[in-house]
């Protein structure tokens, strides 16, 4: 137990000493020997010791050969401590501020990265992931022989992937809160905008549904014409999902609305 306890307090110990040693750097005017150690604790992955350092040297290097090395590592140890949206406003300066640095490619594939990153779950406003998806098209504009070609695409794809979940997310939610005029508009404009939706099906279902839900609930002069409308949801759904996982709900809706318009 003693043994143990000792282990501890040197390693307290040697804690202690070692922040006190980088406190007395970071005070220090020795700028040479700040980027020197700033390096190390890079190397060392060391994100919040390097990028501390780094914040106070910016206006010292400006102007000279490291200063583009000192502005890209302060924004990618911004990055690694998960501070994406400043990361991303440093890599946006280096970019405008370094357009032929060997770093500035990298800071631009960084940029759209951090983006992508900070993009939230479909649920949630997808503005974020709608600025990744322009700075990522941007960038592969730019660089179109980069090497992170396939990993663009990749992160491409799952960005429009969150949007169309989003987009069938948010009009789902006004059928489950059976506001059906409302909800056969947002089907409709998602549908729209998204045409290859993976839940195109479910889609179109459910604005015959809702259609069919509209047309029950109307005022006498206007069911005729709402289930002429709902007939014609279910053509366009049976047109393209002749055998729809819907199909006995689809028929029995049919039907009903049949009945009503041969009246």
């Amino acid at each position: 137990m003693k043994n143990y306890q000792l282990v501890i307090l040197g390693f307290l110990a040697l804690l202690i000493v070692s922040c006190s040693g980088f406190d007395k750097l970071l005070k220090s005017k020795d700028y040479g020997l700040m980027y020197k150690k700033a390096l190390e604790y890079y190397e060392k992955e060391d994100h919040y010791r390097y990028t501390t350092l780094l914040e106070q040297l910016v206006p010292i290097y400006k102007g000279t050969q490291q200063a583009d090395t000192v502005e890209y590592y302060l924004a990618e140890g911004y990055f690694h401590q998960g501070d994406f949206l400043l990361s991303a406003h440093y890599f946006d300066k280096f970019r405008q501020n370094y357009p032929r640095s060997s770093f500035t490619e990298q800071a631009e594939f960084m940029y759209a990265f951090c983006y992508y990153k900070a993009s939230p779950r479909p649920l949630l406003d997808q503005e974020t992931t709608n600025t990744a998806i322009a700075a990522f098209a941007e960038f592969t504009a730019k660089y179109p022989n980069t090497t992170k070609k396939a990993e663009v695409n990749r992160i491409m794809h799952e960005l429009r992937t969150k949007l169309v979940e989003k987009a069938y997310l948010s009009a789902k939610l006004y059928y489950d809160m059976e506001d059906y005029k409302s909800a056969i508009t947002a089907l409709k404009n998602s549908l729209g905008q998204f045409p290859d939706s993976e839940y195109r099906e479910d889609q179109l279902y459910m604005i015959l549904s809702a259609s069919f839900s509209l047309a029950e609930n109307s005022v006498p002069e206007k069911r005729r014409e709402r289930f002429q409308n709902t007939l014609d949801e279910y053509y366009n759904l049976m047109s393209e999902y002749p055998e729809t996982k819907y199909k006995r709900e689809a028929e029995r809706i049919y039907a009903n609305s049949v009945n009503v318009v041969e009246k």
